[in-house]
């Protein structure tokens, strides 16, 4: 079965993804045609369970499929990951009443969904939301500005967090289903970053928000629970396959240019230049041996190793880092052909640059690592 599903993710990611990423990326648009081509194809059901009509992937699968389609679109690896971590939220919520439903319609790919933490006041701190709800009869009244909602205004939900009634620290929050339609919810400038320029990834608005308990995704108070079982594991191995995605890229656009490239004079091609086929060899070492971390981090998730919490900590930190010299190294090893955008390395380049920033930063990631070597809580 994996074996098929792999297949399937290369052929998309080949036939269609490939062909829209230079526009997307140039024009910084929404890919609506990958996007498409992930609905039709099924794969944004890769998680759900198959008794919902999904593909019941776990998360070495999830990892290459993920990998396949950030090497082709950064942008839209980054969109089908986030939906994959809104996709974890909603599996995980057996008191979700509309849980089946929703989880079916994902499965036949007539349903995208995305996470809302971050908050312009926490910044960063995507576990800690400034906003908190305030009770409204028998409902809750959520109003908050949301900050680097990918997807947004795309996705037919959002999941959302909020402080809980009465909470006295961020911490004790709750995980809501918002429907793009509910009123109150707006997104409130467009996206326009340095890598990654398809994603949509702009701040938004919920101005109160009615929400009830049928909406509610996590248990009352518990969405940071929620928060570090069904999202951080994901997101953390998810986002270091996108990484690894894009080092993939930026090593056979350079390969292709060494091979391809003509030192006329001499009746050579740049691939006979030593120093160049060393820049090359180290890019590869890296890739592999980060790649190798990567699948031994997706098998301590599937058998629930004892240490798997710290190597999930690891994954993103480690190949956020180490992408930012892969792809650094290809810029300097193919100088001016990716200066001036002839290859995808220089796009390679911008989109290995937002892992680095993105919630949990590596600073932070480093910071948890030297905590739980230490013995020491994480918050």
């Amino acid at each position: 079965m994996s074996v098929d599903i792999v297949s399937l993710a290369e052929k998309v990611a080949t036939e269609t993804i490939r062909r829209y990423a230079s526009e997307v990326d140039t024009d910084g648009r929404w890919p609506a045609e990958s996007i498409d081509a992930l609905k039709q194809s099924k794969l944004l059901g890769l998680v759900v369970p198959t008794e919902f009509g999904g593909m019941g992937a776990g998360p070495s699968v999830f990892a290459k499929v993920t990998r396949i389609i950030a090497q082709e679109c950064a942008s839209t690896g980054m969109i089908f990951l986030m939906h994959i971590c809104g996709t974890r939220v909603i599996i995980d919520a057996p008191a979700f009443p509309r849980r089946n439903e929703i989880l079916q319609r994902i499965a036949s790919g007539n349903h995208l969904t995305t996470l809302a933490f971050s908050e312009k006041g926490s910044r960063s701190h995507f576990w800690a939301p400034v906003s908190q709800a305030v009770p409204q009869g028998d409902k809750q009244s959520v109003s908050a500005q949301k900050s680097w909602v990918t997807s947004a205004g795309h996705a037919d939900s959002y999941v959302v967090s909020t402080q809980a009634v009465n909470a006295k620290e961020g911490t004790t929050s709750n995980l809501f289903y918002v429907e793009k339609t509910q009123e109150g919810v707006s997104v409130t400038s467009l996206w326009n970053g340095l890598g990654l320029r398809g994603n949509a990834s702009a701040p938004m608005k919920l101005e109160n928000v009615f929400l009830g308990v049928d909406e509610l995704l996590s248990p009352e108070g518990g969405g940071f629970g929620s928060m570090m079982s069904s999202v951080l594991p994901w997101f953390q191995l998810g986002n270091a396959s996108v990484s690894l995605g894009i080092c993939a890229a930026a090593i056979e656009s350079t390969r292709t240019h060494l091979l391809n490239s003509k030192l006329e004079h001499l009746g050579q091609n740049l691939a006979s230049l030593p120093n160049l086929r060393g820049r090359l060899a180290r890019m590869k070492i890296l890739y592999d041996t980060h790649l190798a971390f990567i699948e031994q981090v997706a098998h301590k998730m599937e058998t629930n190793a004892p240490d798997v919490m710290l190597a999930v900590l690891e994954s993103k930190a480690a190949v956020s880092e180490m992408a930012l010299e892969l792809t650094d190294l290809a810029m300097r090893t193919c100088g001016g052909a990716a200066f001036s955008k002839h290859l995808t390395v220089e796009r390679n380049f911008r989109d290995a640059r937002a892992a680095w920033v993105m919630a949990p930063t590596t600073d932070v990631l480093q910071d948890f690592i030297g905590k739980a070597l230490l013995d020491m809580p994480l918050f």
